[in-house]
């Protein structure tokens, strides 16, 4: 099958390597034309030459074709992965810090709160220029599979705004899929589950084995796991309020809801620092640059090691081959993907981008109807599309006011800041980000004047509850397999380590 796929973001370690993989272990691939594209050149070579030595190994005899001009890259394509990170680290960093002034505690903040509603802002101005080249040199009805954060804002206004069809993918079910077999004690292929809502706020609404609904048995058996009662404390008391299991994580769903990280005192209470995604203040942060600096570093050493295997069994749980293989070869996949509602969730609003059960062959991607979440898990979800689509409509039309409503309405920023507060926290984070801003190029002149003025509120110098330092190379040396793991992989939390208080109970 001769088609073209173009990764948009291809420096990214974690997403372009397993991708590629996933989709060169589909027999039928094995003649697709692959192009990579990147702003950083440095980045782009590094996993350029590395994704070719796979190739090569596995005796195929495809070229990637590598370039920063990204019209070139997409010329032709008619699949494309998004996976960039806009701003990079600098940005992410501010996203983190300059929140934390004002008491804003966050673990990930990719999705939500300060620091999601930031890189919401500075992903959709990108991508809708993106969508822009994508009609114009790919090919006609092309595909964008998008892995970039906030999943659901940048599918909202790529399916909006930029024209473009756009599927957002995510491995959230499926990591909570393994946990819910794990505490049952049964094996995951053999739990049905149907999971339903929004993008980290999606809801295993019927776990079924033999016929049988499991969902009753799940907050007993969760609270009576010796690991997970520690570290996913924030799940098991929404399971416990709401009737039902969320797919993200501790760390994760703690930020998108305004109870277990708007008081510093309370927030050990809450999380576990045995890994990053159960709540460590900015351990997201953390483990992406602890990853970037050790590919850089140890980038050689990748070189010699073994090659990537394409082989069926080495294949990720991504959604992203799946698709493509159901599209082009009629094999169906059935998995849940971030599409434009219409109707399929009954209670939520038609506009909104929710996340559902799919089935993908030769007649395209098609969304069975869920019909009525449960009341209590609608309102949580409502609330954050609130957000979301305030978030996108500030930033496809630049304007701050939006902005400023989107924070004061986001949960956790709501419980604890006033709206004095918030109005001085997103001028900081303007003037700070104004480099990845065009759209707000008037906002951020007027903002930097009332941040000259000297007539400001008192803030404080505040590193989280929770805050762990950024290890050294020399600290990441002692365990290479860990650290090549951390840089290598799209899914930064699959192994997660329990912590010291845990082992010793």
């Amino acid at each position: 099958m001769a088609f073209k796929v173009t990764f948009i973001g291809a420096g990214s370690i974690g997403f372009t390597r397993g991708l590629l993989r996933d989709l060169l272990s589909v027999p039928e691939f094995r003649n697709m034309e692959v192009s990579f594209t990147d702003i950083n050149q440095d980045n782009l070579a590094m996993v350029t030459q590395l994704c070719q030595r796979d190739i090569n190994e596995n005796g195929l005899k495809i070229t990637i074709h590598s370039t920063t001009n990204r019209r070139e890259a997409l010329l032709g394509a008619k699949y494309i992965f998004n996976v960039v990170r806009i701003g990079g680290l600098s940005a992410f960093q501010k996203d983190i810090e300059i929140p934390l002034k004002y008491g804003i505690d966050q673990c990930v903040g990719d999705t939500l709160s300060a620091g999601g509603i930031m890189y919401g802002q500075r992903g959709i101005a990108e991508m809708l220029e993106i969508c822009k080249d994508i009609k114009e040199v790919a090919e006609e009805d092309c595909l964008l599979l998008n892995y970039a954060n906030p999943m659901a804002m940048i599918t909202w206004a790529c399916n909006k705004y930029g024209g473009i069809r756009t599927i957002g993918l995510c491995h959230g079910v499926q990591g909570g899929h393994r946990q819910i077999a794990n505490v049952l004690g049964k094996d995951k292929n053999d739990l049905d589950i149907i999971c339903a809502g929004i993008n980290h706020q999606t809801w295993y609404i019927k776990v079924g084995y033999k016929g049988q609904d499991q969902t009753s048995k799940l907050l007993t058996a969760f609270e009576n796991h010796p690991e997970y009662s520690q570290t996913e404390k924030v799940r098991i008391d929404m399971l416990r309020r709401f009737g039902y299991y969320s797919t993200e994580s501790n760390g994760h769903l703690s930020e998108y809801v305004p109870w277990y990280r708007k008081r510093p005192e309370e927030i050990r209470e809450w999380i576990d620092l045995g890994s990053w995604i159960n709540g460590e203040t900015g351990g997201y942060l953390r483990v992406c640059t602890e990853g970037r600096t050790w590919f850089k570093t140890d980038f050689p050493n990748w070189l010699k090691d073994p090659a990537l295997e394409y082989k069926q069994e080495n294949r990720s749980e991504e959604h992203g081959s799946y698709i493509l293989e159901g599209l082009e070869t009629g094999r169906v996949y059935r998995g849940h993907f971030n599409m434009v509602n219409n109707g399929v969730i009954s209670n939520l609003p038609d506009d909104a981008i929710i996340e559902a059960p799919g089935y993908v062959d030769r007649n395209g991607i098609n969304m069975p109807l869920v019909g009525e979440l449960p009341l209590g898990c609608a309102a949580v979800c409502n609330v954050s599309i609130s957000v979301q689509r305030l978030a996108v409509e500030a930033a496809v039309r630049g304007d701050d006011q939006l902005l400023r409503q989107a924070m004061m309405m986001d949960p956790l920023v709501g419980a604890v800041c006033n709206p004095k507060e918030i109005w001085q926290m997103v001028d900081e984070l303007l003037v700070a980000q104004a480099e990845w801003l065009p759209q707000y190029a008037e906002a951020i002149a007027e903002a930097k004047i009332r941040l000259k003025s000297g007539n400001l509120l008192p803030t404080k110098e505040y590193r989280g509850a929770a805050r762990l330092k950024v290890k050294t190379i020399e600290e990441m040396e002692k365990d290479r397999e860990a650290a090549n793991k951390n840089a290598g992989e799209a899914d930064k939390a699959k192994e997660r380590p329990v912590s010291k208080q845990i082992k010793e109970l």
